[in-house]
């Protein structure tokens, strides 16, 4: 599949998320998360990368960054061709280290840095890895232990992240707990991790407001922000970037979704009672998972939502997003 241009103009704030291939392990013991954080703090300077959050995971990390005059694409590929080449050698293997290739969503940073910066600092926490906020203080391989000066490094920009808390450091501080625990209150929130319409502008419930309105946005898969943002991060960007961009009507967006039923229900030659009703056959379960993730993640919907197209449960749509979906 051809790879379709990135938006990454200098100073663009970034969330960059990247899984190992099939879901695999990146790192398999303390010197390879040491090697790639070491890595990540050292293309800092040279790349005038800004990094503000990270999360390294067993099987996938998050970046939230702001690309330098070198451009995030630069950064990335130096992280991970060299980070990769280094696991390889350690470990005797062959072959890709990561899933494709990494996902970069361009984010509105007045709306969405704060959040943006817990989603990513909680991740160890959804993951188990650690079992309170508490813990987390603790856990070396997140930058939430340097925001709240359980570590240090000289890469992070913990300052840029806690005056958006407060002046002083240690209100700040607290204001930043404070606020994590209330986002460890709202589960995965799929919508920080990629664009499109209904995810920038808050929902399917604000989709409604503005449907009734009949008013029109600009979307971008690729961009997380309302249509001003979007027409901004597009004005100087090439036309090929410009040709991918959508406006769409509110009215298309529920019902691309219900085509986006009849279509695959046809293609996998299955009864669209037999999906609505419940069906536990396997191609009908695999075609109900399929669009669960379809609609949560690249259209934004919430579970509710989700869970009434389909027929099924909120808390079935959410456990298919927790089973099966991707970062």
């Amino acid at each position: 599949m051809p790879r379709g241009p990135r938006l990454d103009a200098p100073g663009t704030l970034h969330h960059v998320m990247l899984r190992g291939i099939e879901k695999r392990d990146i790192v398999t013991d303390d010197k390879d998360r040491d090697d790639f954080v070491s890595r990540m703090g050292k293309l800092v300077p040279e790349t005038g990368t800004i990094i503000y959050a990270w999360a390294l995971l067993n099987n996938h990390a998050h970046i939230l960054l702001r690309s330098g005059k070198a451009g995030m694409s630069t950064f990335m590929r130096r992280l991970l061709s060299g980070y990769a080449s280094n696991y390889n050698r350690r470990h005797d293997r062959q072959g890709h280290l990561f899933q494709n290739r990494y996902k970069s969503i361009v984010c509105q940073e007045d709306r969405y840095f704060m959040r943006l910066v817990a989603y990513i600092h909680l991740n160890p926490l959804r993951a188990g890895l650690v079992a309170s906020l508490d813990d987390l203080d603790a856990y070396p391989w997140s930058g939430h232990a340097v925001v709240v000066n359980v570590f240090s490094n000289d890469w992070q920009d913990r300052d840029f992240v806690l005056h958006h808390f407060g002046e002083k450091e240690r209100m700040a501080i607290n204001t930043y707990r404070n606020f994590l625990k209330e986002e460890a209150q709202k589960g995965r929130q799929p919508e920080l991790t990629g664009g499109g319409l209904v995810r920038s502008i808050g929902g399917w419930s604000a989709v409604q407001g503005m449907r009734a309105r009949k008013e029109k946005q600009l979307s971008d898969e690729r961009i997380l922000g309302d249509g001003s943002f979007v027409s901004k991060v597009l004005e100087d960007a090439e036309e090929s970037v410009k040709s991918q961009v959508n406006v769409l009507d509110f009215n298309e967006i529920k019902d691309k979704a219900q085509a986006d039923i009849e279509d695959l229900c046809e293609k996998k030659g299955i009864g669209l009672g037999q999906l609505l009703s419940g069906s536990r056959i396997r191609s009908v379960s695999m075609v109900r998972k399929t669009l669960v993730k379809k609609f949560v993640k690249e259209y934004g919907f919430s579970y509710a939502e989700t869970a009434r197209m389909l027929k099924i449960s909120t808390s079935a749509a959410a456990q298919i997003v927790r089973n099966f979906g991707d970062v």
